[in-house]
């Protein structure tokens, strides 16, 4: 099971957040996100654990705890969706002397 951790204290590290998952059960992984830039955390993370019922368990029992000074949010992760460096579904349309399109989103205003 794939959990997700929001509203982490920014000093929270990946080995805090295993161990505080790991109570409830093994944890084969966790990682704390951080901005590419910066290297500081983004305030949320991921655990994988391979039993469910201790995943559920760790959910049910850890969500909206609070930790570290903070109100934790978890959830089952979302499986991450493919980002693609176009977006079809934008409103797009002609720029300057293209010959065409009234701009995108919301262009006509009558």
């Amino acid at each position: 099971m794939n959990i997700y951790i929001s509203n982490l204290n920014y000093s929270i590290t990946d080995a805090d957040l295993g161990d505080l998952f790991a109570e409830y059960g093994e944890v084969t992984s966790s990682k704390v996100i951080t901005d590419r830039e910066t290297g500081r955390s983004r305030g949320f993370g991921f655990v994988d654990m391979p039993n469910d019922a201790e995943g559920q368990k760790a959910i049910d029992e850890l969500n909206g705890a609070e930790y570290e000074g903070k109100t934790i949010a978890i959830s089952v992760a979302k499986p991450r969706e493919e980002r693609g460096g176009f977006n079809r579904n934008r409103g797009g349309g002609g720029g300057f002397n293209r010959g065409g399109g009234n701009g995108g989103y919301n262009s006509r205003r009558y």
